[in-house]
């Protein structure tokens, strides 16, 4: 394999094999995602890099017709880190060849007309707080950003808040809606060991439903559940659970009650959500029924949930028997994962043609009604 300097980015990339390609290391992609989920503050550059423009994909735009919400971006100063994550970007080709022509390639491929970007977990690490968070949501947003402006049309943007800090969370979030023109706002499943019913997130909270948020909420791990089955990556199993953990925080503390105006969007085709939602709301406590005056079903059929890396029998089985196909969202979690997982999956779960239109591109149409354009 070949080294070479990335036009667009400035960080060394490498010929050969392909992001989408098959034979990608996934035993090295989890390794790294085992990294990522240690990262402290000291890991952390909050060195920039500039952008230069670079020509999309041949791609007939009429032949693009996805919307991609689970999409990931990793700024110039996340791919220039040292130390582990230096070295875990490296060993996955997938990673460390990342740039924004690669995401455009792979989009391409996989019918992809806009992706909206988000930072990966471990990005912005869940127990970190301080002025490392701040400047690394900072970096992340305004590459986004950029991004979306140097492809119209083909990116869109979920900015990163540093949640732990409520005063730096109000004012990334102002930058990111009234500079940086983000579609929404992306969050970890949890923070610190506090999921995000936790009373000191209301604040932030209040703020997203005034403005009538779209809110990405990705997995992570807390504290607790880390290397619990040695050799066993906690983006197997723990991911999917915590997911469920975030879901139930939010039902107990009404959050979703209390905030009807945020339109959230979990992923993975929600983990462990369609499993346990029942059982759930069979044991809910009465006085907690201001979480969900008409029962947690009902609560749950309010939220979205993207398909990336849960297009599989089982998976698709049981969310659809929790909500509607008009809660469905295409995603990939690219780079993260090959595009061709999702959508293999998808086209083999034989939704019905006009299912299949809704959860392409319809139901984020509503979401996002700027990408109508």
């Amino acid at each position: 394999m070949t080294s070479r300097e990335d036009p667009y980015s400035g960080t060394e990339a490498h010929s050969g094999q392909s992001a989408c390609s098959p034979r990608a290391s996934h035993a090295s992609r989890r390794q790294f995602l085992r990294t990522l989920g240690a990262l402290g503050a000291g890991a952390i550059l909050t060195e920039s890099a500039g952008l230069a423009a670079q020509s999309s994909p041949a791609t007939s735009r009429s032949a693009l017709n996805r919307i991609d919400v689970h999409h990931h971006l990793f700024s110039p100063a996340y791919m220039q880190r040292s130390g582990p994550v230096r070295m875990s970007l490296r060993a996955d080709p997938a990673l460390a060849s990342w740039t924004p022509q690669k995401a455009l390639d792979a989009m391409g491929k996989a019918g992809i007309a806009t992706a909206i970007l988000s930072i990966p977990t471990g990005g912005i690490p869940s127990n970190q707080a301080g002025e490392a968070a701040r400047s690394l949501a900072r970096d992340s947003n305004e590459f986004g950003a950029r991004m979306v402006r140097d492809f119209p049309g083909r990116f869109g943007l979920f900015a990163a808040l540093p949640m732990l800090e409520t005063d730096g969370s109000l004012r990334e979030m102002e930058y990111a809606y009234d500079s940086l023109k983000a579609d929404g706002i992306s969050m970890m499943t949890d923070y610190g060991d506090k999921w995000p019913g936790d009373a000191v997130f209301v604040p932030v909270f209040e703020e997203l439903d005034r403005r009538k948020a779209v809110v990405f909420v990705h997995p992570t791990t807390p504290s607790c559940c880390k290397d619990l089955l040695p050799g066993v990556p906690a983006s197997w199993i723990e991911y999917d659970f915590d997911t469920m953990r975030c879901v139930t925080s939010m039902l107990m503390n009404a959050t979703f009650t209390k905030f009807p105006n945020v339109r959230f969007i979990f992923t993975h085709s929600g983990g462990t959500v369609p499993v346990l939602a029942r059982r759930v709301g069979d044991m809910f406590p009465p006085e907690r029924a201001v979480g969900a005056p008409q029962g947690v079903a009902a609560e749950l059929k309010k939220l979205y949930f993207d398909i990336a890396n849960g297009a599989n029998p089982s998976s698709l089985a049981a969310l659809t028997k929790l909500v509607p196909a008009s809660q469905l969202l295409f995603g990939t979690d690219f780079p993260m994962v090959r595009t061709d997982i999702t959508v293999n999956g998808f086209r083999d779960f034989n939704f019905p043609a006009h299912d299949v239109e809704a959860i392409n591109r319809g139901n984020a149409l509503r979401l996002f009604p700027r990408l109508k354009k």
